[in-house]
């Protein structure tokens, strides 16, 4: 069993290949209650989140960084109501009565990883197994809500797989150029999001990698090339202690 807080790029590695490899079996052999389609989601998914808490750690360590210093929150952020949308409204009588209350208006937001720095909160990250652009709208709305209630947080997407077409399954190359669409809908947000991808290929739907027969393997470059985008984002909070 890997330290939690000191963990290796092997122990990605292994992690990887012992939870996609199992999730298929587990997901047969479990109560039928659930559905395996939704098994297989939910285990791909919770991959996802504890590799990406792997790579940050290394990141961090890598730079130096107290373990001590760095934490995973979870629980619900607060989004509060823009005060012009309250400015804006025609009935006066709802406008008043928003304003006598407004600290009850809020919008409960999760975010799938959120790296902090002494408490405080620096990167917010979306885990996918694979993300197309029809997904890409809600992580994008999602990501401009937590802007609201935490403009200076670094929004990042990490996913296992790329169906947002382009190149952003060719992971190894030196700039990524994205794909039209993907730019399109992102251009209408205000937000500055970094998308990561560990596994090289488009996601093809009849080709599952938790399928013994189309299984991806998790690259230890792939793995380095997260790791050092992390070291760059995290760089700057190192200083700050």
């Amino acid at each position: 069993m890997d330290d939690k807080t000191n963990p290796t790029i092997q122990d990605v590695i292994k992690t990887y290949n012992l939870l996609v490899k199992g999730i298929d079996a587990e997901a047969r052999v479990a109560d039928l209650s659930r559905a395996y389609g939704g098994m297989v989601r939910s285990g791909k998914g919770e991959l996802v989140e504890d590799i990406t808490q792997k790579i940050v750690r290394i990141a961090w360590r890598n730079l130096g960084g107290d373990q001590e210093r760095i934490s995973f929150e979870k629980g619900t952020i607060k989004v509060p109501i823009k005060r012009d949308y309250i400015d804006k409204l025609e009935d006066e009588e709802v406008r008043q009565y928003i304003l006598d209350n407004i600290n009850k208006y809020t919008y409960q937001l999760k975010t799938d990883v959120r790296v902090c720095i002494d408490k405080k909160f620096v990167i917010g990250i979306e885990c996918k197994a694979y993300t197309e652009n029809a997904m890409m709208k809600r992580i994008m709305v999602d990501f401009m809500f937590l802007k609201g209630a935490h403009p200076n947080v670094q929004a990042v997407l990490l996913q296992l797989e790329s169906q947002l077409g382009g190149d952003y399954s060719n992971i190894f190359q030196e700039v990524t150029m994205g794909s039209r669409p993907t730019h399109t809908i992102m251009s209408y947000f205000d937000v500055n999001l970094l998308i990561i991808t560990l596994i090289e290929g488009d996601r093809k739907v009849d080709q599952p990698i938790h399928k013994k027969e189309t299984f991806k393997g998790l690259k230890e470059q792939s793995i380095i090339k997260a790791v050092q985008t992390f070291e760059d984002l995290l760089r700057q909070h190192i200083k700050q202690h």
